[in-house]
């Protein structure tokens, strides 16, 4: 191997480029909507809706990577909760309604856990679908 010959410069400033980080926003500049809460016993999906209905963003406990039993616990329900609370803050919402469907362990977490980023809840309410009759019972057997 040769010699490698190693010159510096002196004297010379390297201009630092500064990182700009831009933070996301939107186009729509909502400032209420309807949080709902979908509670099983499997799983908690979360959707984010303007008032009309629309849906705007969205998220289940199985979207942020929880497999099979860990999709019906508290704690992924309020990590759904906090990335839809994230979300919405991103979007300038103020305050929302929130509507509950299911029997899930997930529904009082992710409700706190949208809560904590400063959006106030103006309603709760239970939609969980009640049966009044049950199915059509079957025939008695003819012997």
């Amino acid at each position: 191997m040769g010699k490698t010959k190693i010159t510096t410069e002196s004297n010379v400033e390297v201009p630092k480029e500064e990182k700009v980080v831009q933070t996301k926003s939107s186009k729509k500049k909502i400032t209420s909507g309807v949080l709902h809460i979908d509670a099983t016993f499997n799983n908690t999906k979360v959707l984010f809706s303007d008032k009309l209905g629309n849906s705007l963003f969205w998220s289940s406990a199985g979207s942020l990577g929880f497999k099979g039993a860990k999709k019906g616990t508290p704690f992924a329900a309020s990590k759904v909760g906090d990335v839809i609370g994230d979300k919405a803050e991103t979007l300038g919402v103020k305050d929302s309604d929130v509507v509950v469907r299911g029997v899930g362990s997930g529904r009082e977490p992710a409700i706190r856990a949208f809560m904590a980023h400063g959006i106030e809840i103006t309603s709760i309410k239970d939609a969980t679908p009640v049966p009044h009759n049950g199915p059509k019972a079957k025939k008695p057997r003819r012997v």
